[in-house]
């Protein structure tokens, strides 16, 4: 008996399988700067059939996502690296590596480095599709310091908009950050 695998989406789905095997091997691709922190390309929508999408961040000290409402898509962040703080709606913790925890659609939710050391995390995006988000703002920053009216467009057409809340000038002052210009 012979084994075949399926290579394209395709196949898999005419084998019965709802997604091809992949392989991602190292080292992987350059991470690419956006903003206080970089994106690393790992597995997109074309890869998964539009199911997740797979995006590592290294987190400089001092960096911050500023606060965010996903509206399409649930995140899922593993951290890898140092320590990584989170934010969402009232609930704040720090993870180590090894740390896990679920950013649900609808809230509000932030992220930073929570140390004085290089950090990173893998994102898990599902369903796919927001890594074209990170793949347009790279392009813009590429360039330099990107028009706000682009930024702020593209974060419309990814249905992405950002947030004030009353608790980010404490957490910016407590661990001592550096917000990202808008």
């Amino acid at each position: 008996m012979s084994l075949i695998l399926a290579t394209t989406l395709g196949e898999a789905t005419a084998s019965g399988r709802a997604l091809p095997v992949t392989v991602l091997t190292s080292p992987h691709r350059p991470d690419r700067p956006i903003g206080s922190i970089g994106v690393g390309f790992r597995l997109g929508g074309e890869d998964t059939g539009g199911q997740v999408a797979i995006v590592e961040h290294p987190f400089p000290p001092g960096a911050l996502v500023p606060p965010h409402v996903h509206t399409r898509e649930d995140e899922f962040s593993i951290v890898l690296e140092g320590e990584i703080g989170f934010r969402s709606n009232d609930r704040e913790v720090v993870l180590g590596v090894g740390g896990y925890i679920i950013k649900p659609r609808g809230e509000v939710h932030a992220m930073w480095n929570a140390s004085s050391v290089p950090a990173r995390m893998i994102e898990i995006i599902s369903p796919a599709g927001f890594e074209g988000f990170f793949r347009e703002l790279t392009g813009m920053t590429a360039k330099g310091a990107p028009d706000p009216a682009a930024v702020a467009a593209l974060s419309e057409r990814y249905q992405l908009p950002f947030a004030q809340p009353e608790w980010l000038p404490d957490v910016i002052a407590r661990y001592g950050l550096r917000p990202l210009v808008r």
